[in-house]
């Protein structure tokens, strides 16, 4: 095993994280394992984001633009072949507005119903990466506890011959743990705070796009009457009677 690791060029990367866990201890080896976790759920996290095309909304917005003006089944062609969260709201709005004996009512509450699901689906792990980021500051204190323990216990073992540096040495390592779990909470937290925003920002464009869906022509004739009030003319929606 050694031999392999050794063609392999690995001693060199490993040496360091061995002798932060022979000086850290048991305490050490955990927020390592912790680590790892928070940098798989970082990974996994982006990957998804990635992948789902969270935050863009190009074809969404064009997809609605094309409803307004009555383009719908171009409309829906988008949104069905796009693969973010927002353009499958949109398409499932779009199906059951496309079907007049559907009440609205019930469109409404089975896009809020894919909304959710898809924000549960982003928010997945994150509990997790929380939760790694409380802990590891936690865990790090803790290894200094017991370290300080351990040095103060040395000393008293030592009785009038204590020797400072020996002291001075284990407080050092005590402090190691302390350092190591904010190196494992900070990133945790940067990211965490990232991956919320970035939840946020796409549920808010979720509710603007599927309300201009769903409110647009009322919004194109609210303007459309403004226009026609600043100028003095006819709103264009108006119809305009023979006189008899």
């Amino acid at each position: 095993m050694n031999a392999m690791i050794e063609n392999l060029g690995l001693t060199a990367a490993i040496t360091p994280f061995m002798d932060l866990l022979a000086k850290g201890g048991v305490v050490v080896g955990l927020l390592l394992v912790v680590s790892v976790l928070a940098l798989t759920i970082v990974i996994a996290k982006l990957w998804q984001f990635w992948i789902a095309g969270v935050g863009r909304h190009r074809k969404a917005e064009q997809a609605v633009a094309f409803w307004r003006v009555g383009k719908r089944d171009q409309a829906y062609r988008i949104v069905v072949t796009d693969r973010s969260p927002v353009s499958d709201v949109l398409a499932h709005a779009m199906r059951g507005l496309m079907k007049p004996q559907v009440p609205e009512k019930r469109v409404r509450e089975d896009v809020e119903r894919v909304c959710f699901t898809h924000l549960a689906d982003l928010r997945s792990y994150l509990r997790a990466l929380d939760m790694i980021a409380q802990i590891a500051p936690l865990l790090g204190l803790f290894g200094t506890v017991l370290g300080m323990i351990g040095a103060f216990q040395a000393m008293a073992d030592a009785g009038s011959q204590v020797d400072p540096s020996t002291l001075a040495g284990g407080i050092w390592v005590a402090l190691l743990t302390t350092a190591v779990g904010l190196a494992v909470a900070i990133p945790a937290s940067v990211m965490l705070s990232l991956f919320e925003g970035r939840i946020e920002r796409e549920q808010s464009a979720m509710e603007k796009i599927v309300t201009e869906l769903f409110t647009g022509a009322v919004t194109s004739i609210a303007t459309q009457t403004e226009e026609a009030e600043q100028v003095g003319t006819q709103p264009r929606f108006e119809v305009v009677h023979d006189a008899p």
